[in-house]
């Protein structure tokens, strides 16, 4: 999102997130939301395109549009709060600015610890969202490749498959094993690890808090530890069952409570308002993992689709026209998908280059068809789809069925 080049684009990504949100789970009101890669970037006066443009321009921080869409919170990783600068207190719906000697002797109020949601604003004043930062301790105990509990040589191993069904016979073993050499699994030597690894993960947790709550002479600390979903259950086969164990350890524990983002902002309020740096939680810290010279060429591209959008948007008659209607509200969901983050992450790690490649290609494709057809619709009063365009249009149905509803004043 932070690389995007037109607002537009951020206001529609924002608004299908929680209409899809809204109509698949539905509930309305979403609080809270997961950022791509924990990207964001706060308001620059002289924000350079990531490619094709030289010119420098003015653009809003991405709390705005995520406030804009009724969002009250997000998450970071640590080093945006970390880096952040104090703007100032927030208390009681009143904003007051912060002295640069304050930050010394207030240090009971935790600043720029990750322990301490804060208030988001890219210049002083009251915030209209709260950020959340990932613990790193607490985090790696899952994440870590060195140290993360699925890589233990009792669990399933992901990667070893058998013959062309795809089931699993074999555990992890060890690390530095090839596929070839790993051991059959057995379900009865996980129970023991899972265990293990539960309730040190529950001691990680007390202890960074215990030691939060001493240095900040009694203040309770927040953490947070967002994890994706799929690493639950697929790649980490007995993932569900740690997360189990976890909640009931957790919810019995008299040190701790397990509470919801949105509860742990109600019953401990953010008292701090930051201006954070611009950054994700790739490596590096930056956007680099999403923009390089491997994958540098699919932002030309998506500018250029972004580009093409907002033309059509403009000049073709959507509004009085049904049928230029429909077949732009297909190009714009294919846009939608072809500024996923995935595709160019997975080219820049190698991890799966032709797929990358593949996804995003197919989608600016058909992204180019639908938008060749409306401007063809539109141009022709009364003028038949030809046999390829029905075909072209059906296919587009075929491949990408996600985000039914899309609504073009999601762009305006």
């Amino acid at each position: 999102m932070p690389l995007l080049l037109n607002d537009a684009m951020l206001k529609a990504q924002m608004t299908c997130g929680v209409r899809t949100s809204e109509k698949r789970l539905g509930v309305t009101g979403f609080r809270g939301m997961w950022l791509p890669e924990c990207a964001y970037r706060p308001t620059v006066q002289n924000w350079l395109p990531a490619v094709l443009y030289g010119d420098p321009r003015h653009r809003v921080g991405i709390e705005q549009f995520i406030a804009d869409a009724g969002v009250t919170h997000f998450f970071v990783d640590n080093h945006l709060v970390r880096q952040g600068q104090p703007l100032g207190t927030w208390e009681n719906g009143h904003f007051k600015e912060v002295s640069e000697p304050q930050l010394h002797w207030d240090r009971g109020r935790g600043w720029r610890d990750p322990l301490q949601p804060v208030g988001v604003a890219s210049e002083p004043g009251p915030p209209r969202c709260f950020a959340l930062a990932r613990h790193p301790r607490v985090s790696e105990q899952v994440w870590s490749g060195q140290i993360g509990y699925p890589g233990s040589g009792e669990y399933l191993e992901f990667h070893r498959k058998h013959g062309e069904r795809g089931l699993r016979y074999h555990r992890v073993t060890n690390n530095q094993l090839p596929l070839s050499d790993k051991q059959p699994y057995d379900p009865d030597d996980i129970h023991g690890k899972l265990y293990e690894h539960s309730q040190h993960f529950c001691n990680v947790v007390r202890e960074v808090l215990r030691e939060f709550k001493t240095q900040t002479n009694g203040r309770p600390g927040v953490c947070v530890a967002p994890f994706d979903a799929e690493l639950f259950g697929h790649w980490w086969f007995e993932g569900p069952q740690f997360l189990r164990d976890v909640i009931y350890t957790v919810s019995r524990d008299p040190q701790v409570k397990l509470l919801t983002a949105q509860e742990a902002l109600e019953q401990y309020p953010a008292d701090k308002v930051m201006r954070v740096p611009e950054g994700s939680w790739g490596e590096k810290g930056n956007h680099s993992v999403w923009i390089n010279d491997r994958n540098r060429w699919m932002w030309e591209i998506e500018y250029r689709a972004e580009g093409r959008m907002l033309q059509l948007l403009h000049d073709l008659p959507w509004r009085q026209d049904a049928r230029v209607r429909e077949v732009l509200e297909r190009a714009g969901r294919e846009l939608l998908l072809l500024q996923a983050s995935d595709w160019p992450f997975v080219i820049h790690s190698q991890g799966a280059v032709d797929y990358g490649i593949q996804r995003f290609s197919g989608h600016y494709t058909r992204f180019e068809r639908m938008t060749n057809i409306a401007e063809s619709l539109a141009g022709g009063a009364g003028r038949e789809l030809s046999e390829i365009e029905r075909v072209q249009i059906a296919e587009a149905d075929l491949h990408d069925v996600v985000f039914p509803e899309i609504d073009l004043n999601w762009w305006g």
